[in-house]
């Protein structure tokens, strides 16, 4: 074994996908990428999000308690770089990369339907925000497309790289424990 910085832990447990974060300001919607998030609990669904006061999403998400999570896919990850490489203070990035906007139906921001699936959320505690930069998101509606041909997400490795999901394992016969969690 061979010894790693600590810092470093995030490279080796943040295995859930890259994420786009819209949010609305002052009417202008907007779309940030997220690679630190995860799910907290079942019920209600919960998740975390961290968003920094640098992000001009930060001001957006704790003015209006809104945001949708939206889950892109392999094929858009030069688009996924690239938005996380620029402000929304100063570009559209729904018209710059060209991103197609669709009305929710439970929060004012805009879904990406060019993604897999968008999570309409609502903050549901802001009590680590000051301290950690940590949103606690309740999930109120979920979209998928399911006739999309691209279904695989992209994973950040925490250094420039990313793993895309690859061969799906089925093992749903033995979680026995957590039957209920199964559709």
């Amino acid at each position: 074994m061979q010894e790693m910085p600590a810092s470093r832990a995030y490279r080796l447990l943040e295995a859930g996908p890259v994420v786009l974060v819209a949010t609305v300001r002052d009417g202008k919607p907007n779309v940030m990428t997220v690679g630190f998030h995860m799910v907290m609990q079942h019920t209600p669904p919960l998740i975390g999000c961290i968003i920094g006061p640098w992000d001009y999403s930060f001001g957006a998400l704790r003015d209006s308690g809104e945001c949708v999570i939206a889950i892109p896919t392999v094929d858009l990850a030069a688009k996924v770089v690239a938005i996380g490489n620029c402000s929304g203070e100063t570009t559209d990035k729904f018209e710059t990369f060209g991103l197609t906007s669709v009305p929710a139906r439970d929060v004012v921001v805009p879904l990406v339907a060019d993604c897999l699936a968008n999570i309409e959320c609502r903050v549901a505690d802001t009590s680590l925000v000051d301290r950690y930069n940590l949103f606690i998101l309740e999930a109120v509606r979920i979209w998928i497309d399911a006739d999309r041909r691209e279904k695989r997400t992209l994973h950040h490795r925490g250094d420039g790289t990313f793993t895309v999901d690859g061969r799906v394992i089925d093992l749903r016969e033995r979680m026995v424990k957590w039957k209920y969690l199964q559709d």
